[in-house]
This record gives structure tokens, sequence and C-alpha cells, in this order.
């Protein structure tokens, strides 16, 4: 084993530049894993951090006991308590102090009009505790708020908002209120709890704007006397408290908070992360194996010499291995390192475009360093494996023999294997999407698509060169002709070097389908239940924003020019024992704004005990008009309610609808998530948006969209989602891309002869180096027009098997200018991949390459 070793560094030292690629290629993808496992551990570190700093002087929170969650939703909605509740606390023996914890949702408005927020991270509004300990924030400049109308914000809201003591804007609750900032605020010492904003106002004002009534409080803080731990104060708390009312350990909140964050961002953050370090790595497996493919080739006659001169299989097969293990264990270990300044810079890099990540600094734990370091060694000798076996199998005749060039790869055998594959996947997916709606089964037969396109790229990679390659005949002439040969000598080799760009570009094409047939739903989905003219709305995701007005709805049906004007409010309620969220609006000029389809019953009757529910939802519930459904709201109480109409459609107004005299009682916060409008016969759109857009000002200044400008802003995200996605995934194609010219360098040095021959009978540096290029465009090609179609076909079966698998109606689109667009990339790419192999083959001496063995 030890001359096997010598030997194989040995060949490392001579031939350092073969691996180069091979090394980058392992880099590249540990680096990606590691960081993504460091950010994950830092993030998640920086949240406890923030949250328990959040609660460091509150020994306990005293709170509702019950919440109501709904679908889609993993934190409950809870009842307020009782303000007159401090009083009783305070008495208690082992309390020091306690202060109402008022919260709800205000957005500031900026000295430049626009809302500061609202894209992500909640925009708070809240009363400010007296008590530095119980209260997160502390005064930093001005002074606290001490009558109606002052205000106090974190310094970064002012900041972002170019707002300064002494200045006057508006607080959306979201019905606008004038504010004048007397102070700011820090957080930790930070100018800030991460992303969020924050308003502090007196008291009476949170009661005011935040609440459904005065003496009602989100929660309520406690401080511990001198010697007495969180634990000991919540067991003293817990006999003076209510029915229905908690007390929880300070350290408990943080950790529930944080607990919240993590199933509802970092979990979802971090696994969408791990998928695409995923996809670099097994992309990195095919440029690897092919590289050890091709130079195990090109070592029939070295390998066979050293058979014939006594080295055992085994002995020939570690060697190979030898040099895989020292690129995978130097390129794994630099791909740490790459990962530590992969997680650095985006820590840098989100805060500075809107994303809610706290600062702190770099967690770096054992198994973030040690699983990257092992994942890439796996990586690296894995894929070498097979080559390292086919090189041990070396027969020492072999080395009487030229280096032979791989004719492998269209085997009957494969094709048979290849063709079972297909057929299998196609089954699968089939089932999974139309048969039996199914997400799993439609991965499953995702995944078996894309081993069936690998096993059988060598078999149809000849027939797609010659048919790519033709136009270079006629167009590039004998240059063209000979790159389109090039590319045809070994199926298998351009098969597995395409196949790496082939899984980069499969997968774009299929985040860019079913992008547009997201889009295209929303569109459908607009269209068929929005009769409407315009919508006003908040422009914010996530937690951010403040909503709409209430009052907006009522302003706006009074303008002459205007027919009806709804808003959809929102609230929660058990229906039957299980959370649902209710839509509260005006149910009358709801059927006049928004197509509900088929309706039997009445909505005009509503009143305050009728409820409509969509046809799905009576058939899940087993109720029909006339019949009666059990709410309960936060508040706690109880209510009988008749089905008085059950509707067909619901994308829009959601599939629980009651008046807002219903909802009044037990309401909240309230707020409208969406105001739609039409206009009376013969009023313009333009006329009509203008007369809106002044009433909008009025009350925050919202923005008023026509139907069509509603539909592309509610899919406005996706186009996020997409840019996130094609950046994440230029790791994977850059990684193909060193494949590829790793793949035609070490195919130079294979026709060193051949390429000398070349130039000797007449061929120039600049025909020498345009052959190159256009076998590296022709694989690339190749693997472009692949990927493709696999990701076309895998775009369809997830939007088909998310339209089996969901209650909502997906509607299927293929962007063709996207998808060319795609395709230009891919060749461009490949183009710009065979530039340096092109070059240092057009620098080759033409009497020594003649000479070379």
């Amino acid at each position: 084993m030890n001359a096997s070793i010598r030997i194989s560094v040995s060949s490392l030292r001579a031939h350092k530049r073969r691996f180069a690629g091979t090394f980058l290629a392992v880099l590249l993808g540990v680096a990606f894993l590691a960081g993504t496992l460091v950010m994950g551990d830092t993030l998640r570190a920086s949240f406890d951090t923030m949250f328990g700093n959040a609660t460091k002087g509150t020994d306990a929170v005293v709170r509702s006991a019950d919440t109501i969650t709904t679908p889609g939703e993993s934190q409950g909605v809870r009842r307020p308590v009782d303000t007159d509740l401090v009083k009783t606390i305070e008495q208690t023996p082992s309390v020091a102090a306690a202060a109402p914890d008022i919260q709800g949702a205000g957005q500031l408005v900026g000295a430049n009009g626009k809302p500061i927020g609202g894209q992500g991270p909640p925009t708070l509004a809240g009363n400010w505790i007296e008590d530095p300990q119980l209260n997160a924030y502390q005064l930093a400049e001005g002074r606290v708020p001490s009558k109606s109308g002052e205000v106090i914000v974190n310094r970064g809201a002012a900041k972002k908002g170019d707002l300064k003591i002494g200045d006057t804007t508006t607080l959306r609750t979201p019905d606008p209120v004038k504010v004048t900032i007397v102070g700011l605020a820090t957080f930790g010492g930070e100018d800030g709890m991460a992303q969020v904003t924050f308003t502090g106002m007196t008291q009476a004002d949170a009661e005011k704007y935040l609440t459904a009534k005065p003496g009602e409080a989100a929660s309520i803080r406690v401080r511990a006397g001198p010697g007495v731990g969180e634990q000991q104060l919540v067991s003293a708390l817990t006999p003076v408290l209510p029915k229905g009312v908690e007390a929880i350990t300070g350290q408990e909140s943080a950790q529930e908070n944080t607990d919240m964050i993590s199933s509802q961002f970092l979990t979802i953050f971090t696994t969408f992360l791990l998928v695409f370090s995923g996809i670099a790595l097994l992309v990195a497996t095919f440029s690897i194996h092919n590289t050890f493919a091709i130079v195990v080739a090109q070592r029939t006659r070295e390998n066979a010499l050293l058979r014939a001169l006594g080295a055992s299989r085994r002995q020939v097969t570690a060697s190979t291995l030898v040099e895989a293990s020292v690129v995978a264990v130097t390129a794994s270990a630099a791909g740490l390192a790459g990962g530590i300044g992969i997680a650095a810079g985006l820590q840098a890099l989100f805060p500075a475009i809107g994303f809610p990540f706290p600062e702190g600094n770099l967690v770096i734990s054992g198994l973030s360093m040690l699983l990257p370091l092992a994942v890439g060694i796996v990586v690296c000798l894995g894929s070498a494996l097979l080559p390292a076996v086919r090189a041990g199998r070396t027969a020492p005749l072999a080395a009487l023999r030229e280096t032979a060039v791989d004719q492998s790869g269209a085997s009957r055998g494969r094709a048979i294997v290849g063709c079972g594959l297909t057929a299998l996947a196609v089954g699968i997916t089939l089932t999974g999407v139309l048969a039996n709606p199914s997400l799993w089964l439609a991965g499953l037969g995702a995944v078996l698509a894309l081993a069936a396109f690998v096993v059988l790229g060598p078999v149809a990679s000849s027939t797609a060169v010659r048919v790519l390659g033709g136009p270079l005949d006629k167009l590039r002439g004998v240059t063209g002709g000979l790159a389109r040969r090039n590319a045809l000598r070994s199926p298998k080799r351009t098969a597995a070097t395409a196949s790496a760009l082939m899984i980069g570009v499969a997968v774009v094409s299929l985040f860019t389908v079913f992008g547009a047939s997201l889009k295209a739903t929303m569109d459908q989905t607009v269209s068929r239940s929005f009769a409407g003219d315009v919508a006003v709305s908040t422009p914010s995701f996530g937690a951010g924003g403040s909503g709409l007005s209430p009052k907006l709805a009522p302003a706006i049906a009074r303008q002459p020019s205007v027919e009806n004007a709804v808003g959809l409010g929102r609230g929660v309620a058990e229906v039957d024992g299980k959370g649902r969220a209710l839509t509260v609006t005006d149910p009358v000029t709801l059927g006049k704004v928004f197509d509900l389809g088929e309706v039997h019953g009445s909505l005009d009757d509503l009143g305050t005990n009728g409820i409509a529910i969509t046809k799905k939802e009576a058939d899940k519930q087993h109720l029909k008009t006339g019949d009666t459904a059990q709410l309960t709201f936060t508040d706690g109480k109880k209510e009988s309610f008749t089905v008085r109409a059950v509707y067909g459609q619901s994308e829009l107004a959601g599939d629980y609808v009651i008046t807002r005299a219903a909802w009044a009682p037990h309401r909240t916060q309230d707020s409208d998530t969406l105001v739609a409008v039409s206009f009376k016969d013969g009023v313009s759109t333009a006329d009509g948006k203008t007369a809106v857009r002044k009433v909008a000002e009025q009350y925050g200044n919202p923005e008023v969209q026509t139907r069509d400008e509603y539909a592309q802003s509610s899919a406005g995200g996706i186009d996020m989602m997409l840019t996130l996605v094609y950046a994440l995934l230029a790791l994977a194609v850059l990684i193909a891309l060193l494949g590829i010219a790793n793949t035609l360098t070490l195919a130079i040095h294979e026709r060193t002869r051949e390429l000398g021959l070349l130039r000797a009978v007449g061929q120039t540096r600049a025909q020498l180096r345009a052959m190159v290029r256009w076998e590296s465009v022709l694989v690339a090609a190749f693997g472009t027009a692949g990927g493709l179609a696999l990701g076309a076909f895998l775009g369809w079966v997830l939007v088909k098997a998310s339209d089996g698998a969901s209650d909502s109606a997906f509607a299927f689109a293929v962007p063709p200018v996207q998808l060319v667009v795609v395709a230009l990339v891919g060749l461009a790419a490949g183009g710009l991949a065979g530039l340096r192999p092109a070059r240092r083959a057009a620098r080759l001496d033409v009497l020594r390459a003649i000479a070379t063995e």
C-alpha cells in the first residue's frame, strides 16, 4: 500500500491541473452546504438571544390560556386579558412589578410618504412600559410619550423613514393616526429587534387604537421580587388568576417565540438552502466521476505497466482512490472555510435587502463542520469508485496498446434499462398526478424520470449531437464538422459531461414553469372571482403591514362614481371545534363585486347570527342551508350561527363569511385586507381610480390598482422567489460548466498528437480554438435541451400534483420567452466554458505535439 500511496502522490504532483476542476467542484458544493448549516445555527442562536433579550427583565407572562389556530398557521390567536388584573398580580407577595403589554399592528409612514417596513418582519405598535426592566426597549434619545399623540419609535425605523425627534407623521393602526415623535429607542443596544419596527405610545392611546375596547391587553409582564425564581413566581401567580388565564415563565415565553420562528421560517429557509446545496453536490458528482473516468482511460498503459511489473488489482484501485482521497480532503477542508465566508456574506447581505435576520456573531458548531466535510469526502470517493475499480481491472497486455477512447454507452442493455426506467417513471408519475393525486408519488416519479434521463443520455447523445451539430457543417465548414465529430467520439463521456448541466437547467426550467403557472393561477383566480374594477390593498407580505381601515370601504362607496365598494376583513373562530378563518364583510355587496358561483340560500339576511359557507366546506362539515353551526370566538364566547347561504367559489372571498355586526362583539384590532370597488356605468377606469385614490390618501395612502394590476402585484412574491432560486442555482450551473471545461482540457491532453497533426496540415490557431469552443457549445446544447425537456415535464408534474392535492385549482403555463432565455444562457455558458481549453489547445507546440506518444 505504501507503494500505491507514493505512486498516487507522484501522479498528483505531476498532473495537478487534471484535478483542478474536481477540486473546485467539491469545494463549491461543500462550501454551500457548510454555509447553509452555519447560517442556520447562527440564525437560531441569534433569535434565541433576541427573544431572550425581549424577556430579559420579565420573570413571568400572564396571558389567555386558550388559542384558536387556523389551518396553515403555527401560532394561534389568543383573547386579551383584563388590565384590571394588574392590581391583583401586584398584590401577590412574590411580585415586584407588573405592567400590561398592549400590542397590535402599527405601521409608520416615512418622511417621503411611504410606509416603513411591511415586507416580511412585523410592524408593531404598543404601549410604552415605564418599568425599564419589563420593557424590552430602552430610551436612547428624547423622552417617553406623556400625552395623546406622542410616540417613541425604534431608532432603526426612524433611520429608514428619515424621521427625527419632533417630526409629525402618520401611524396606520390601520386607521391613520397623526403622531409626533418625542423619543428614539434601542433594543439590546441595537437600533431595533432585527428588522421589526416598533412604535410606543401612551397606554390610553394603545387601548384606543390597538384594542377593541379599553381595559384589554395582549398579556401582562411580571417581575419577581428579590430571591424569587421564575418557576416560583409562576406557582405563586397561578392560584390568583381567573379561569382561562395562565402564567408562564419569561424563559418559556422566549422559547415559544423561538420555536414559532423556527417552525414558520427557519426550518423552511434552511431546508430550502439544503435542497439547493444537494443539487450542487449532485451536479458535482457527475463532474467528479467524469474527470476520474477520463483520467483512468488516459492511464490505461500506465496502469497496465504497473500490473505487468507485479502490482495487484487492489493496489491499482487503491492508487486511484488515494488520489481521490487527497483531492476530497483538501477540497472539503477548503470548502469549510468557504462555507464560513458564505455564511458571513449572507449575514451581511440579507438585512440589507430587507430579510428579517437579527444581528449576531457567527455560530460554528462541530456538526456544521463535520457533516459537510464527511459529505464532501463521501461524494468525491463515491464518484471516483467506479473509475478506480475499472483501473484495477486493467489487463497487463493493455500496456502494448495505445490509450483507448471510451466507446461505451450506447449498449443494448443500457437502452433496455433506460426505457424500463422511463416507463416506470411515467407510470408512477401519471398515477400520482391523475389517478391518485399524491405529491409523494409524483416526487418518486420525478426522481425516476431524472434517473432515466441519465441512463439514456449516452444512448441519445449520438443522435442528439448529430441533429444539434448539423448546422455547424454549413455555418463553420470543416471546423464545425470536426467539432461535431469530436463530440461524437465518446457518447458516454459526452452524456456524463452534459448531464451535470442538464440537472441545473432542469431545475431552473422546473421553477420557471412552476412560477409561470402560479402567476397564471393568480390571474385565473382574479379574473374568475373579482368582478370589480379596482382593488385597494397594502403591498406587504409576511407579518408586516397594518391592513386597511374598515372605514375606507364606506368612504369610497359614498363617491358619486362608485357603484359598490366592499371591504374584506379577517377573523378567527372555531367552527364546530375546528379553527377556521372568517371573512368579515358586507355579504350583500360581496355578492355584487365578487363572483361567488352558484349560491344556495340568501346572502341578504345573515344578520348577527347567520353564516355563509362554501360548498366544499359545507360538504366537509356535513352542513346545508338551515343547519346550525357552533362558533367559539377568541373571547371564549360560544354562539350558534345558522347556515343561510352555501356558495360555490371561495378563492378571494374565503370559506366562511359573517357580517361585521356579528363579528363586532368578538373583534380585537379590526382591519381589512382588501377593498374591492366597482364603478357605475359610463365611468372610465382612469377617472374612477383617481376618485378612489383621493379617498385612500386620507386613510394612510394604500395602493389603488386595476384588476390586472392587482393580479400582477399579488404574484409579485413569485418573481422574488424565482430570483432567489436562480441565484442559488447559479452555483450548480457553475459547477457543471467547470465540469465541461475540465473534460475538454483532459480531452485536449488526450488528443495532443492529433491536434499537432491538424496544425501541421494547415489548421490555424483560430480554427483550432473555434473547433474546441464549438465542441463545448454542442455538449452544452445537448445538456440544455435535455434539461429544458425534463424541467418542463417536472414542472407539469408539480403543477398537476399540487392541483390534485389542494382545494385550489392550479393553471399550467409554459413561459416560452423565459425558457428561450434559459436555452440561450445555457449555450452561451457552454461557449464560455470552452474558452480556456481552446486557448490551451491553440498554444500547443506543433513539433512537440507530433512527437508525443
